[in-house]
């Protein structure tokens, strides 16, 4: 009965990781967009101090939004990218940790007779 409750825990860690992963990836994809914002915006402010594009408020404006939104997005899908690096390790740490309950022979072994 162990083994079934064993086998049974280490499916439902299988899907959490197979969600923690897609989590991961998904923060991985905002960080990059959070970059590409702040360049984008600094760029833009950077050519209007200079004066290679002619100064507008509306331009100006949304260069600065994109700057200070691509750092929010940046720094805050940052951290929960850590935080969800660090549960998917523990949940791989644990099913690691439940598979080495399981005694499992490798497949091409012939059974014991003892």
């Amino acid at each position: 009965m162990p083994d079934i409750d064993t086998r049974g825990e280490i499916e439902r860690l299988e899907v959490q990781i197979e969600e923690l992963g897609d989590r991961l990836e998904s923060c991985r994809k905002f960080i990059l967009a959070g970059r590409v914002a702040v360049a984008a915006g600094t760029v833009v402010l950077a050519a209007l101090l200079v004066g290679a594009i002619r100064f507008d408020p509306a331009v100006m404006a949304c260069a600065a939004a994109a700057l200070l939104g691509g750092v929010v997005a940046w720094g805050s899908n940052r951290s929960t990218a850590n935080e969800t690096a660090d549960a998917l390790a523990a949940a791989e740490a644990h099913r690691t940790e439940l598979i080495g309950l399981l005694h499992l022979k490798p497949a091409g072994q012939a059974p014991t007779l003892h």
